[in-house]
């Protein structure tokens, strides 16, 4: 689902995906999806792939993921933030339906991340802190959720949070009414699959 879905999405945005066979929990316990993700975009940013360093902008990147893609794509956000050396321009970040915490106890991510901080460890639930927040060093950011979503009060809280913490980007939501978690992978030709792709496409533009 996920390559026909990256096939459309690199057609209709006439962009380059890097797209992340990063290793699974719970075998291998987070932050092994971190880690490697991270070194993924530091061989990408480096330049050293031949295809990569002639075809690709590297003053335009964007940082995209849906669900626990999405939660993985925001913290490889933070760290980059955070890292001086870390020299590629990360323009934006397109977190679709993303898997957050909400200050609650969650089961799923105590199973995948034994050794969490708890139930407001950053990783998982960076609405708890605003000032990490403040601090990305991207211009734009869209978050997009789904009205049947179980998680959509997440993303929305993590929308408002951002919107509140200072940072000074470009911030959106796109909300598509009737549908539900990563509906867009399950019925890819569907009239709203449709406008979820072209509220992507514009964002990447």
């Amino acid at each position: 689902m996920y390559d026909s879905y990256i096939h459309k999405l690199t057609a209709e945005a006439n962009v380059i995906i890097v797209s992340i066979d990063y290793r699974l929990a719970p075998e291998h316990p987070i932050p092994a999806c971190y880690d490697d993700s991270w070194a993924v975009l530091n061989w990408a940013a480096q330049g050293t792939e031949p295809w990569l360093k002639i075809h690709a902008n590297f003053s335009r990147v964007f940082l995209a993921g849906d669900s626990a893609g999405a939660n993985i794509a925001h913290n490889l956000m933070v760290r980059a933030s955070e890292e001086s050396h870390f020299v590629t321009s990360l323009v934006g970040m397109a977190l679709i339906d993303p898997y957050f915490g909400n200050g609650k106890p969650d089961s799923l991510w105590t199973y995948l991340c034994p050794k969490s901080n708890g139930i407001n460890d950053s990783r998982f639930n960076p609405a708890a802190h605003r000032s990490m927040l403040s601090e990305l060093k991207c211009s734009k950011v869209l978050v997009c959720t789904a009205g049947k979503d179980f998680l959509r009060d997440r993303a929305w809280t993590y929308y408002e949070t951002l919107k509140k913490s200072g940072w000074k980007g470009q911030l959106g939501i796109k909300e598509i009414e009737g549908e539900g978690h990563v509906f867009h992978l399950f019925n890819q030709t569907s009239e709203k699959a449709k406008v979820l792709m072209k509220s992507i496409v514009h964002f990447l533009a």
